[in-house]
């Protein structure tokens, strides 16, 4: 009898092992226990999700593949450095775990799953495909009812709010990356993709069946597909917030450099014209205005905007570009990607679309001196799209061109591939003083959001720092407005107020501006909540660069804990807001970093080591 229940025993006990598989991080805390085909997603005791991961679908493989094994692939190692970014310096560790699949036909499908101490990134691997086409993914990301959320309706160009909610309803029910989510009092995770490749389409989330059940749906992709293929990562981060708004894993999972030279590729902070006056550039007289500001304030570049191609009083580009170049100053120009907003939109356009005229226009730019372009208004995520832009990005650099997309998709990772892309929109900017009368009121809470959503997964143009009003007033304080500053990373920094606000400041305020760094050693989440407050720290030259704004329309006291900067004396200039408006700042400087920072409604506190 004793000998029949230990074989009962032992044969339960491998039944459950069949049936559970648990892949771990390599600290442990992060699990991943497939049973029943369900991925459950664990942080150390907290359950953060369950994922329905069943492959893909293509025109030869209509039926979703079956489960046969799984195989452990073994340690991933990550070593990167960064042209720019949250970090220059980039590690990560995880293992790396195969699932294999197998269609009706015997044919392969590999589920691959990378499991690191802060994060998840899967993707489905094809081979030995033949003239197919790609139809839909079958994953299913199960968040649980009731969890809190900040996830933003999705739009061609990634503008929206991130609302707090926890009921996942939505009249469109169609949500873009980056997704945020709290499962505990600090247990987090942000829904992402990256690594898109040429014969890939970007993706975004519905819950059409169900509130709090998420399906990944790649954008149209027609492209034949043969040999082998596979998706592109998708990502979770997972951890404490800190661990989230600190995660580098995007980059992390995305392919190499793929430049030789990078020598040219110098992030820096750009006078904008286009936020005062809701046009263009095409006035010398007004562009001479942002040119000379950026002398005055040691900018290393000007955008010469929209409409360039239509200056007035027989000036032309090549007047504005010559007078930046004759004062110093690097420009960049604007450019219609000719495949989003066509009519009625400014120009130039059709100038980048066949690849002989891209290659004439840029050999052109690096002809004349122009140092970067902006190229704005794409048309959704598709797979044509997502081509477009990597045709563009290796196109600018055989010219030695800085981007920024604008009108464009989030970063996924090519900001690590082709590092020249500096800055990429996809976020619901300062721009938006000019459009809307709504955004006032919501900037400062959805400010607040930002460091924990979008800008989390790369280079955000959100073009801030506005001391005066667009054709709508802020009601942000100007310390908030500086803050923003160092908050937001973005490799080109586009500065938006006009040149007499900035130069009106006080010579501290230029100071800062004129010394304000695009490019980060190190970044810490020192305390905050989406859209309540945010304090955040950043390190470029071994000096601290504090940013601290609140979201509300209350003042409060956060006391701060600033043992993670390991700074324990040291002198900081600190830039605070006053409480009155007809003189606006107050300056300090302290000898140690204050237990408790008082910020005013929507207002600011920046901090910079002496």
């Amino acid at each position: 009898m004793k000998q029949l229940l230990c074989a009962v025993s032992l044969f339960l006990l491998g039944a459950t092992m069949a049936c559970a598989q648990k892949v771990t991080s390599p600290n442990g805390k992060l699990a991943v226990e497939r049973t029943g085909g369900i991925y459950k997603v664990y942080y150390e005791d907290t359950k953060v999700m369950d994922m329905t991961l069943d492959g893909v679908t293509t025109r030869h493989h209509d039926g979703g593949p079956t489960y046969k094994r799984m195989d452990k692939c073994g340690k991933v190692h990550v070593d990167y450095r960064m042209l720019s970014g949250k970090r220059l310096d980039c590690h990560n560790c995880g293992r790396e775990y195969r699932f294999v699949y197998e269609y009706a036909d015997g044919s392969p499908m590999d589920l691959v799953m990378r499991v690191f101490d802060n994060g998840v990134a899967f993707r489905y691997e094809l081979t030995g495909l033949s003239d197919d086409r790609f139809k839909d993914e079958l994953s299913y990301i199960n968040i649980g009812k009731g969890t809190r959320r900040w996830f933003m309706e999705w739009s061609d160009g990634a503008e929206g709010f991130y609302p707090q909610a926890t009921d996942g309803k939505s009249e469109k029910r169609h949500w873009g990356f980056p997704a945020l989510l709290q499962k505990a009092d600090d247990v987090f995770a942000l829904i992402t993709e990256a690594n898109i490749e040429r014969r890939q389409s970007a993706s975004s989330m519905r819950n059409d069946k169900d509130d709090n059940v998420y399906k990944v749906c790649p954008d149209v992709n027609e492209v034949p597909l043969s040999g082998a293929w596979h998706t592109p990562w998708r990502v979770v981060a997972i951890g404490s917030l800190a661990d989230v708004v600190e995660t580098t894993l995007v980059t992390d999972v995305s392919d190499p450099c793929k430049l030789s030279d990078t020598q040219w590729i110098k992030p820096g902070v750009v006078s904008w014209v286009y936020w005062a006056y809701n046009h263009g550039s095409n006035d010398f007289n007004i562009i001479k205005k942002y040119v000379d500001m950026a002398v005055a304030l040691q900018l290393p570049y000007v955008l010469i905007d929209a409409e360039w191609d239509e200056f007035k009083d027989g000036m032309t580009v090549l007047d504005a570009i010559n007078y930046a170049k004759a004062h110093g100053v690097k420009p960049m120009i604007w450019y219609n990607s000719s495949v989003g907003w066509i009519d009625g939109a400014p120009g130039p356009k059709f100038r980048l679309n066949k690849p002989e005229d891209r290659e004439k226009e840029f050999a052109w730019c690096e002809r004349v001196g122009v140092a970067g372009v902006k190229i704005d208004f794409f048309a959704g995520e598709t797979q044509k799209n997502m081509d477009y832009c990597i045709d563009l990005l290796e196109a600018a650099a055989k010219h030695h061109l800085l981007v920024n997309f604008h009108g464009a998709t989030i970063p996924r990772g090519w900001q690590k591939t082709y590092p020249h892309l500096l800055s990429t929109e996809g976020v619901y900017g300062a721009e938006w003083y000019n459009n809307v009368s709504s955004f006032t009121t919501r900037a400062a809470k959805h400010n607040a959001t930002l460091p924990f959503t979008r800008n989390v997964v790369g280079p955000m143009d959100y073009t801030p720092c506005a001391f005066s009003d667009s054709q709508h007033p802020h009601i942000t304080t100007h310390a908030h407005e500086l803050a923003l500053t160092v908050l937001f990373e973005s490799g080109l920094q586009h500065l938006a107020d006009r040149p007499e606000s900035f130069l009106a400041q006080p010579g501290k305020v230029r100071d800062f501006l004129s010394r304000l760094p695009s490019v980060w050693q190190d970044t810490k989440l020192i305390a905050g909540y989406p859209g309540d407050y945010v304090v955040m720290a950043r390190k470029s030259h071994g000096k601290w660069y504090i940013a601290a704004i609140n979201g509300t329309d209350q003042g409060r006291d956060v006391t701060v804990d600033w043992s993670r900067l390991k700074v324990k004396k040291g002198c900081f200039d600190v830039f605070k807001d006053s409480g009155n408006k007809t003189a606006p700042w107050l300056f300090e400087t302290c000898d140690r970093l204050p237990a408790t920072l008082h910020l005013l409604p929507r207002g600011g506190v920046v901090m910079v080591e002496q």
